[in-house]
């Protein structure tokens, strides 16, 4: 639930003397709806939240970064250009509404953020010195406002100014016990949101590939079937061995004697008459052997795709009586950072400019880095890669290093892995055949080769996954918050 206008009074009388007077140092949003401000005071930095979500406006300190997309979306880049490096001179309520304003001195002159914390109309809007609208953040919810026209409060106000209460504001982050009460009650209902959601795009997924799978044990079973018919052919072809200097050309049929059972009972065989005695031998052996690189091929395929559908049905089940839960590698009392809502979806369609490596969000919301060429390969293995992320590689093929981030002593979760190792297939030359063998290891296990052109590396201590190029995982991935071209920040 949004804060109402007596709760965002009583925020902004306890951070007044934190933010009044500071510095902005940077800007950023963490959410589609969200922005922070990091301000720096008298050698102290804090982080002011400014959310329009609909059902959690709000505006209070954090003591805790949130995760950040890849690339600053418009809205935050248009900020970043304008704000900061300035100065908070004034921080303003519109009377008797959850309308907040920030007045800031910026280097183009006196410039004025406000957050309509109200609802369902909730945004943020940046103003000139003369109150014209600059930029919205959410202009496609904002029906009456028009971009460099003037803002319209509504019916009330005026203004009231915020004074700090104190001369200076104390360091410790439990001083601020009505933001820290804040971010802890939207913090759970952040996650349980989060989860919500997960649940319900787990749940689209499992659908489809339940389906998928089922379309692929139906053409399995239907494959193995079709050539289960010629299970006896190989006998069949030694029992026309013996038979060769007695078959006619143009002749339909042969009775022999079955020396393979015990009552010598007589057979009849069917014989192609366009063929002679050898080929119609050869005929029964080559079906025999079709027979048997069937079950050698297809009856371990039919397998797993039985155990796959049995997964795929018993997680479901779960998800159906509430007993899912999301795999990942935070435990309790970690910090906020790998949950989906803190990503937006804004990431993908706001600036189109483009950046180093391929970025994607895995079904655990870990990033996936791509590399693009062999300069980005070198870059990312061992510029940006922590020695505690996990590298992945088609092997013994050309293709695009893939870094998983992981957090230190954590355990990758498997459906990470198998996205990252699908990415490195996809970025590949085993791309056409749609599957193949995947390398993985931690990075501290990858290794130059000296006077080698960039991005060929040695590996010790490396995984092995095959992977097949999974298309409803594909489109998970590319349609995944964060999944960009842009650089990160």
């Amino acid at each position: 639930m949004a804060l109402s206008a007596a709760e965002i009074s009583r925020v902004l009388q306890e951070i007044a003397p934190a933010i009044l007077g500071g510095t902005v140092r940077k800007i950023f949003q963490p959410a589609e709806d969200m922005i922070t401000l990091e301000i720096h005071k008298r050698r102290r930095t804090v982080l002011l939240l400014l959310s329009a979500d609909p059902d959690m406006g709000r505006i209070h300190l954090l003591s805790r970064r949130p995760l950040n997309p890849p690339g600053p979306p418009d809205f935050c880049q248009f900020l970043r250009a304008r704000l900061e490096g300035g100065r908070l001179v004034g921080l303003e309520q519109w009377r008797g509404d959850r309308i907040v304003g920030l007045r800031i001195a910026g280097q183009e002159g006196p410039l004025l953020l406000i957050g309509e914390l109200t609802g369902r109309s909730a945004n943020l809007l940046l103003l000139d010195a003369q109150d014209k609208i600059l930029r919205v953040l959410k202009p496609q919810a904002a029906k009456a406002i028009t971009l460099h026209a003037f803002y319209t409060p509504p019916l009330g106000g005026p203004w009231i100014t915020i004074a700090p209460s104190e001369p200076e504001a104390p360091l410790d982050p439990h001083t601020f016990p009505i933001s820290e009460e804040m971010e802890r009650r939207y913090a759970q209902q952040e996650t349980e949101r989060a989860q919500a959601m997960l649940q319900r795009n787990r749940f689209r997924e499992l659908q489809k590939a339940i389906k998928k799978t089922t379309r692929r044990l139906e053409g399995l079973t239907g494959d193995l079937t079709k050539v289960a018919r010629y299970r006896e052919y190989g006998r069949y072809g030694e029992l026309l061995k013996g038979h060769l200097h007695t078959i006619a050309k143009g002749q339909d049929w042969i009775a022999v004697v079955d020396y393979f059972e015990a009552g010598l009972s007589e057979i009849v065989l069917p014989l192609d008459p366009a063929k002679d005695a050898h080929g119609n031998m050869q005929d029964y052996f080559r079906k025999y052997r079709k027979h048997l690189a069937a079950e050698r091929q297809i009856r371990p395929r039919l397998e797993a795709a039985e155990q796959e559908l049995q997964a795929l049905v018993a997680e479901r089940r779960k998800l159906e009586r509430g007993e899912w839960q999301p795999v990942t590698p935070d435990g309790p009392g970690a910090p906020r950072t790998k949950l989906p809502s803190l990503i937006p979806s804004a990431t993908r369609r706001e600036g189109k400019a483009p950046g180093p490596f391929r970025r994607f969000i895995s079904a655990d919301g870990l990033p996936i880095l791509v590399g693009r060429n062999a300069r980005e390969n070198e870059q990312l293995t061992f510029g940006l890669a922590r020695s505690h992320d996990l590298w992945f590689h088609a092997r013994g093929v050309p293709g695009s290093h893939v870094v998983l981030r992981i957090e230190k002593d954590a355990a990758a979760p498997q459906e990470s892995i198998r996205d990252a190792g699908t990415l490195a297939l996809l970025y590949s030359n085993l791309r056409k055949s749609g599957k193949g063998e995947v390398m993985y290891a931690r990075r501290s296990d990858v290794r130059k080769i000296k006077g080698k052109s960039p991005g060929t590396v040695s590996v010790t201590q490396d995984k092995s996954l095959f992977v097949d190029l999974d298309h409803a995982r594909l489109r998970r991935l590319k349609d995944s918050p964060g999944s960009v071209n842009r650089p990160s920040y």
